[in-house]
């Protein structure tokens, strides 16, 4: 087993492509076949596998979050840390705070137009870490 811990920064309410470095720690780790879990550390960011030729598809994600969980909702009664707080934790559980990918040939094995996106759901910039720990 190998593990990591990975820190990047963000730049408030977006989706930051981390797919070259997760594919990085499966390469140092040594691992030809098995599994990578990749897990963000955090309550208000999470992990998509998305589409990754196309930026609008995340765009569209972000319009639906928009319109589906807005922020500064009045039925929201957790709003410590400003009108964001509550709509930022509905998203992260909405969407996925870990992934397990297949590890093949010693790489992710994501299809063609898949990439592992980082999503930041407040909106301001934090710095975040996601744990990656490969088996095989």
């Amino acid at each position: 087993m190998f593990q990591e811990i990975l820190e990047f920064d963000t730049r408030g309410r977006s989706t930051l492509d981390i797919t070259r470095e997760v594919q990085a720690t499966v390469a140092r780790s040594g691992v030809h076949t098995g599994l990578c879990h990749v897990f963000v550390q955090h309550t208000s960011a999470s992990l998509i596998l998305c589409e990754n030729a196309d930026p609008d598809v995340r765009h569209d994600l972000e319009g639906w979050f928009q319109r589906n969980v807005p922020d500064g909702d009045p039925r929201y009664r957790h709003s410590l840390e400003g009108p964001d707080d509550m709509p930022a934790h509905i998203r992260s559980i909405l969407t996925n705070m870990d992934l397990t990918l297949p590890v093949r040939e010693g790489r992710c094995a994501l299809g063609t137009w898949q990439g592992v996106f980082l999503y930041e759901h407040r909106h301001h910039g934090h710095r975040r870490r996601v744990l990656v720990t490969v088996n095989g």
